[in-house]
């Protein structure tokens, strides 16, 4: 007999009362959720938080008295728990967001600019809290408490081969772990991490300064080349095309597939039919089945793949997905994937020579 779902307990706190009131509902309608309660600002949020003990909490950036994010420091300090970042600050705001996570956010969506829009990504919002849920122990991850990269050894020798990465919740700190440890000339990176339109730009910025290899989001006819790494934008498709000897991307808008967009479904595909052995297939952390299919087509398709190991996965779901379709070759902890990486992208290097 099936074990029946745990009912996830929330507290919303945004300062506006519509705000509060149609997540409210929107949250309500899923039957494993319930809102325990509301606040307008941090200070009723630390006195519900004693009273009420959600197991998720959803958190606006911009509120008075104080601001969420110097709320988000204190709580992952006193008294840590999963949150999700629900805010309307987007293009402009980017880095908040980044700072968000970095203080310990385990999600993060953006908010519309109507209030009466919310509900149009109840099933995002959902989603979201549900992924939150399941992480184990959320604590902040601030740049200067995260390890210092080893410095990367240089490939002797490159090929035009193709990495492809995929993730999702808890997937910004496992990129930040990998990034920086892949030498300048390794093979060209296209990486899909669900995040909203307007965060994905910032994030690449971020990326880029910590590593070696130079890192954007990925604009339409980019060429996927060594020592590049691009990341899909929010809220679109991104695609491996060739031309010729040439890998290009392709940005597509597109329905949304297992629930996003960018899926990473839609780039391990398309890396299997244009790069085929020629690829290595990476997915990392995040809930749900987004790249299982995929990575089994990459591997089906002669490229080596990888699936990170539970026990270092902030949300062990989609890595645990291709591994029930034996879509991985290897199934790795968080600080053996950038060594794999390297260690397959070399011994195809001497291969080919």
């Amino acid at each position: 007999m099936n074990k029946p779902e745990q009912i996830i307990r929330v507290l919303v706190v945004d300062d506006s009362a519509v705000v509060r009131q149609i997540l409210t509902k929107e949250l309500s309608r899923d039957p494993q959720i319930e809102v325990v309660g509301t606040a307008p600002d941090p200070y009723v949020a630390r006195d519900k938080i004693v009273q009420l003990k959600p197991d998720v909490l959803t958190l606006d950036i911009e509120m008075p008295r104080m601001d969420g994010l110097a709320f988000l420091r204190k709580l992952m300090h006193f008294q840590p728990m999963p949150v999700v970042v629900v805010s309307s600050v987007a293009e402009a705001g980017g880095e908040l967001v980044l700072e968000a996570l970095e203080l310990g956010a385990v999600e993060v969506m953006c908010k519309p600019g109507a209030a009466y829009k919310i509900g149009d990504l109840a099933l995002q919002l959902v989603d979201k809290v549900k992924a939150a849920a399941l992480v184990r122990q959320p604590k902040p991850r601030l740049t200067a408490d995260r390890p210092k990269p080893t410095a990367a050894t240089a490939l002797s020798k490159t090929t035009h081969k193709i990495i492809a990465i995929g993730t999702s919740t808890g997937g910004t700190e496992a990129l930040r772990y990998v990034l920086p440890r892949l030498p300048a000339n390794s093979p060209g990176v296209m990486i899909v991490q669900h995040m909203p339109k307007g965060f994905t730009a910032s994030f690449a910025e971020s990326l880029d300064r910590e590593s070696a290899i130079a890192v954007k989001e990925a604009e339409a006819g980019d060429t996927v080349a060594p020592g590049t790494a691009l990341v899909a934008p929010g809220n679109s498709h991104m695609l491996l095309r060739r031309c010729g000897a040439v890998y290009r991307v392709a940005i597509k808008d597109g329905p949304h597939v297992n629930r996003h967009r960018p899926s990473v479904d839609v780039l391990f595909k398309s890396v299997a039919t244009f790069a085929g052995k020629n690829a290595i297939g990476v997915i990392m952390t995040g809930m749900g089945n987004d790249g299982a299919a995929g990575l089994l087509a990459m591997r089906q398709a002669g490229a080596q793949t990888i699936a990170q190991d539970e026990s270092t996965s902030t949300v062990f779901g989609m890595p645990r997905e291709a591994i029930k379709l034996e879509a991985a070759d290897r199934v790795l902890p968080l600080d053996a994937i950038p060594g794999a990486i390297c260690r397959m992208a070399e011994s195809e290097a001497k291969s080919a020579a």
